[in-house]
């Protein structure tokens, strides 16, 4: 059972024995606890947090957790909200393109599935997979460190945008890197710094659905540029900034999500050409780099290592390779667009949380890095073959056009005709969580598509357990 469930299923117990105490009366001790459930102690000291965020119970530090007071009930007037569906709807009204705030196409990897079904909609490392006890020293020497709960620099500490800068190479320096409050962020400042409300963003066909979602809310009108195997297509790309007078493409170079193609030697060169002969600035989303699986040799740089002109923006991120609460990357630019850059990302957050970032650099600096590195590439590789056969074997009527050697998940095409929502819902009541292809596209999708992440999920054996489960929403919908 994962923590987060023993937690929900303890807190529950223990709620329905909280009768058998007076109020102030004392519960048993987390050593007893622990032995009576059989959990952890953490899970028993989450627990205990739950119910006391809830007000039923009282924790004193030395003396134990007691049953709370009853609290009086009151219950609150009833009121009119109905005044803000006219507020809302007149919200930009007047603008060339109406803002559009709709989460839909993030929820569906950020929520948890309900309890027993397989998770291949994740868009996070599987605890398992995450480096939590390199992460907790990490956090634990950086509480130590002096100044830590000061103010940071507004871009970031020094070592940790050179940290960025070496990563990203080509003579990026840390002059040129800010320290943003995860990729969501970062790329939201980059469309809010690059585009002005009402213009049009070229992006590509398939694509990130946050990034459309960032763009949607921003009044900005996503244009889709089809990828195939080899990346964004050039030609294409040159016509839709003839055809629109976009002045931004937003692009995944390495391992694309969702279709985990890498852009093709021969067109790096092509698409940064396209870009500046249009006066436009290239937003990279090099969101994986740090998720390749150990097959794949040696990777291409950054677009933006080859970019001396300032063309690209580029963006990366800690958070895929370490947890989803571990939310830190970095905005890269060169020339007068980073003083933009700069300028956005104080006025949304200021600065990020520097205990965060001193414990970033106490983890990149430590000798479970590169192991922990080592480890998901061993681990995303096995991952991928079991889930890609798996799927060969078991879903023969669904392509896999692609294996990819980096990233998460695969791209399964659908059979013509079949409706995508439609599947991911037969699959949720076959026991799996998919994610739909339809939000990934900003246009009419040319076919139906499903999406399966292998990142989530405990390990092998719940892999092959998930496709075999959907098998069973292909027999129903197929």
């Amino acid at each position: 059972m994962q923590e987060s469930s023993s937690v929900g299923e303890l807190a529950k117990q223990l709620k329905r024995e909280l009768d058998r105490y007076s109020p102030g009366g004392k519960l048993p001790s987390s050593r007893a606890l622990v032995e009576r459930y059989r959990v952890s102690p953490v899970t028993v000291s989450r627990a205990l947090a739950q119910l006391a965020a809830e007000g039923l119970v009282v924790t004193r530090p030395g003396a134990g957790a007691f049953r709370a007071e009853p609290r009086a009930t009151v219950t609150p007037p009833a009121g009119d909200t109905s005044w803000q569906e006219v507020a809302l709807s007149a919200d930009g009204a007047a603008d060339l393109v109406p803002r559009t705030v709709d989460a839909s196409g993030v929820v569906v990897s950020l929520a948890a599935p309900p309890p027993g079904v397989v998770e291949f909609n994740g868009g996070y490392l599987h605890p398992s997979l995450q480096p939590e006890r390199a992460m907790a020293a990490a956090l634990a020497r950086a509480g130590r460190r002096p100044g830590v709960w000061g103010r940071p620099p507004m871009e970031g500490l020094p070592e940790l945008r050179e940290w960025f800068a070496r990563g990203i190479g080509g003579g990026v320096t840390a002059a040129e890197v800010l320290i943003t409050a995860g990729g969501q962020s970062a790329l939201t400042t980059a469309l809010r710094a690059l585009a002005p409300p009402g213009a049009p963003v070229l992006v590509e066909s398939p694509t990130y659905p946050g990034m459309l979602a960032i763009a949607r809310s921003a009044g900005l009108r996503p244009v889709p540029v089809p990828v195939d195997a080899d990346g964004v297509k050039p030609a294409l790309l040159a016509d839709a900034f003839r055809a629109t007078g976009a002045r931004v493409f937003v692009c995944q170079p390495l391992f694309q999500n969702p279709t985990g193609a890498v852009l093709a030697p021969d067109r790096r060169g092509e698409v940064l050409r396209i870009a500046r002969e249009a006066g436009a600035f290239v937003v990279e989303d090099d969101f994986v780099r740090r998720l390749v699986h150990e097959d794949a040799g040696p990777l291409p740089s950054p677009l933006a290592a080859d970019d001396p002109d300032g063309v690209v923006v580029h963006v990366s991120s800690l958070t895929k390779a370490t947890s989803p609460s571990f939310r830190l990357s970095a905005l890269a630019a060169h020339g007068p667009v980073l003083e933009r850059l700069r300028a956005i990302q104080i006025v949304d957050t200021f600065f990020v949380p520097r205990p965060l970032q001193e414990a970033a650099l106490e983890l990149v600096g430590s000798p479970a890095w590169p192991r922990h590195l080592r480890t998901i590439s061993t681990e995303l590789k096995s991952r991928r073959d079991t889930m890609s056969t798996a799927v060969r074997l078991t879903l023969p009527d669904l392509a896999l056009p692609h294996i990819p050697s980096g990233g998460y998940h695969l791209w399964l095409r659908l059979p013509d005709g079949t409706d995508d929502t439609a599947f991911t819902s037969a699959a949720l009541r076959a026991g799996v969580a998919i994610t739909p292809g339809r939000p990934y596209f900003s246009a009419e999708p040319p076919a139906a598509h499903v999406r399966l992440s292998f990142a989530a999920v405990a390990g092998a054996g719940e892999i092959t357990e998930g496709v075999r489960r959907l098998r069973t929403a292909c027999d129903e919908v197929l």
